[in-house]
């Protein structure tokens, strides 16, 4: 049922995202894929609660309540026009016309391109199995292939798992990179730009995002089996180093990106303007009454 559920909720946004940026019905469809895809993240605390992740309890919650909230935003453009920010950074409903498209960014737009793209990217992934197999086991064979060039005396204990001097790791759909790369090319994809910077702002992401993945897959894969910190030398390698490695990779790619396609920012900055504003709307409205 979740399954079908989130399938139907990135239908709506694709179904959004080609429907023509003038017409009206744009929003309403995509104000209903989000409301769904609220439905599909109000779902997944019960499975953090059953293993005790509370971290990934309260964020999938703050997802949910991220979607039913820029539902409610596209609800109210349909009704009343797209929102578009003035150079004082005042939020305005604008008429949906060819003009308005010309001149300004369409936020909650964008943002549904690029959350249409990337799960078109990630979750197909993760919910079939033949892909799912094909693409970690491409990556646990491209590892061992680079240690074996290292002459580092690796094997493969099973389809995706590498062993080192009997330390095994299981390489999973996280050690693929490809929530990162989904996240990259839904940004890129959702951009209005000339070709040109396109195809340069993903250069300089998704191949760049799998090389760094491979290394970082090596390194844990080596740091474990030669047992570099001790006996917690998977949890230092994996959970510390690895983890904080790639979160300033991600960094410097994403101030790459955002150096070739200003626009990215421009939406960005912008979701969170009208975010922002439509969130202490409603908040001063129990108020008011």
């Amino acid at each position: 049922m979740i399954e079908s559920i989130l399938w139907l909720a990135v239908g709506l946004m694709v179904a959004s995202s080609v429907i023509p940026r003038t017409s009206r019905v744009r929003k309403l469809v995509g104000g209903i894929g989000w409301g769904v895809f609220s439905i599909h993240w109000s779902y997944q605390p019960l499975h953090y609660l059953e293993i005790m992740d509370y971290a990934n309890v309260l964020l999938t919650i703050v997802v949910a309540l991220f979607c039913l909230l820029v539902a409610y935003i596209m609800f109210l453009e349909y009704r009343k026009g797209p929102l578009r920010i003035i150079n004082n950074r005042e939020v305005l409903h604008s008429k949906f016309s060819a003009q308005g498209e010309a001149d300004s960014l369409d936020i909650t737009s964008m943002l549904t391109s690029a959350s249409a793209l990337g799960a078109l990217v990630y979750f197909p992934f993760a919910n079939f199995a033949f892909l799912n197999t094909w693409i970690i086991g491409g990556v646990t064979s491209q590892v061992l292939w680079v240690l074996h060039y290292l002459e580092i005396p690796a094997y493969m204990k099973a389809w995706n798992m590498i062993s080192l001097n009997g330390y095994t790791v299981e390489i999973i759909l996280a050690c693929t990179a490809i929530e990162s790369i989904a996240l990259f090319m839904g940004l890129i994809g959702a951009v209005r730009a000339p070709l040109s910077r396109l195809v340069m702002a993903f250069i300089v992401s998704v191949p760049v995002i799998y090389v760094l993945n491979l290394i970082r897959d090596i390194f844990v894969v080596v740091a474990y089996g030669e047992q570099w910190f001790g006996a917690d030398s998977f949890i230092i390698a994996h959970n510390y180093i690895a983890k904080a490695g790639s979160g300033i990779a991600l960094f410097i790619i994403s101030y790459a990106v955002l150096r070739i396609l200003p626009e990215l920012f421009g939406m960005i900055d912008g979701l969170w303007v009208i975010l922002s504003k439509e969130l202490k709307s409603l908040l001063r409205r129990p108020e008011g009454d």
